[in-house]
């Protein structure tokens, strides 16, 4: 009798959920007596296990926080560092972000952000003096790594002008030309741009440039062209590398907005990092005074300095790219609903973003070390090579399953995956190929070159 009177307290818990009117939708759909005569033959835990189940449904699932770092390599930082990569977030996230699918569609700068990045006061980040931060390389990347998270085309902006630029100065430069120009290059009250690749060189361009030099009075004259270089269209001064009909040797020279013989014009119709001012510029009997010719850029070698550095810094942005693809590809797919419940739910979309993190994760903790490898001395081109090639690669395929995930809405620019998609292809190609890099690693482990 207590055993009937337990279960009969249980149905009326259930019933005590339902009103009269749901009372009466629910016996139009079932036998309502056989419904109850079903009840009554379940067991105490049976029965408090459908209790349970009714008074949850409708609570609020609550989900995982969205966050890409899986391993938290980045809580390995120090306090001060991580609000340093937390502050860039925050600005990146609340400043930029709604900035960018509007200007990459336009194939425009969005000039508004020079003063934010001023106030940040992160550029010129490893470098020492000319009121630079002075940070270690680690946190360069992870600089690098929070703005490629939501723009490449920030990102790249940055890295020229911080990075190729600056870097040629601060690596290549005398005192008195650091001085004249790393200080206000810091502050972005000077916008910097780097001249290597050509329009027919540009894995060649080792020991194939075409643009020359020659030395004349007081000076250098420049002719020849260059490709593809970020923010030439607006740079106050760029660093153009060019062969010494001399001694066939690689010089470099800052050239300086408005010069006589110095022409910009847009690079136009591209599919990536569109927001990035491409120029091909052109030089006609430029004339470059000594003072403007970079004092320890005698030779290719120096030019490979900061190519070095610079590289590790775009294995860093293909991760940030990654990792902001991964990211807004798992909270779309929580979000999307098809066949009565979200696509997270699906086994297939749960094996892809499973992939994703695997290849992400893979990437963090590649380009940590690497960071570290640097600030102890030790990175060497090979080094830089074998991230650029992986990372790239491992973008690409992340990038990929961000849009397969996301169906025909991963093409809209309104869920940003479709910009990571196109961006990747640029991240994938600059700072020497995976070609080319393969085999700078690939001389390193046999002895032999493969190069031509």
């Amino acid at each position: 009798m207590a055993r009937l009177f337990s279960k009969l307290r249980g149905i009326i818990q259930l019933a005590q959920q339902v009103d009269f009117e749901q009372l009466n939708e629910i016996s139009s759909q079932v036998d309502l007596p056989q419904l109850i005569h079903n009840f009554s033959k379940l067991d105490k835990k049976q029965m408090n296990s459908l209790v349970k189940m009714m008074n949850s449904s409708d609570k609020k699932r609550e989900l995982p926080q969205i966050d890409g770092d899986f391993y938290d390599v980045f809580h390995t930082l120090t306090p001060e560092h991580r609000a340093i990569q937390l502050q860039v977030r925050e600005v990146m996230e609340t400043k930029i972000n709604p900035l960018v699918n509007d200007y990459w569609l336009r194939d425009e700068f969005p000039f508004e952000i020079i003063p934010i990045f001023r106030e940040l006061n992160i550029t010129g980040v490893t470098f020492e003096g000319y009121g630079c931060p002075n940070l270690p390389f680690l946190m360069e990347g992870v600089i690098a790594h929070e703005m490629a998270r939501i723009d490449s085309s920030i990102a790249t902006f940055f890295g020229v002008q911080s990075g190729l630029a600056m870097g040629s100065i601060y690596i290549c430069g005398s005192e008195a030309q650091k001085e004249k120009w790393l200080p206000e290059m810091q502050k972005l009250n000077k916008i910097g741009a780097f001249g290597l690749t050509e329009p027919e060189v540009g894995s060649g361009v080792a020991g194939g440039l075409t643009t020359t030099c020659k030395k004349t009075e007081n000076g250098w004259i420049l002719n020849g062209q260059k490709k593809w270089i970020g923010n030439a269209t607006f740079a106050d001064l760029i660093i153009i590398w060019a062969r010494d009909l001399h001694d066939d040797q690689v010089k470099g020279f800052v050239v300086e907005k408005n010069t006589p013989g110095f022409s910009v014009e847009k690079i136009k119709g591209k599919m990536a990092l569109r927001i990035v001012q491409n120029g091909l510029i052109t030089m006609t009997d430029c004339f470059v005074p000594d003072e403007n010719k970079l004092e320890h850029a005698n030779s290719f070698k120096d030019t490979s300095k900061v190519l070095r550095m610079t590289r590790a810094g775009v294995a860093w942005m293909a991760t940030g790219c990654a990792r902001g693809a991964y990211e807004s590809a798992l909270d779309y797919t929580r979000k999307r609903e098809q066949f009565g419940k979200p696509i997270a739910s699906f086994q297939l979309i749960q094996g892809h973003l499973v992939e994703m993190l695997s290849n992400l994760t893979a990437m963090q903790t590649l380009v940590f070390r690497l960071s570290e490898m640097q600030d102890a001395g030790l990175l060497k081109d090979e080094h830089a090579s074998l991230a650029k090639v992986f990372c790239t690669l491992r973008m690409r395929d992340i990038v990929s399953r961000a849009r397969e995930v996301m169906g025909g809405n991963g093409i809209l620019l309104d869920h940003d995956v479709a910009r990571f998609v196109a961006d990747a292809e640029a991240i994938y190609s600059y700072e020497g190929t995976k070609e080319i890099n393969s085999l700078i690693v690939g001389r390193a482990i046999t002895g032999f070159s493969a190069f031509v």
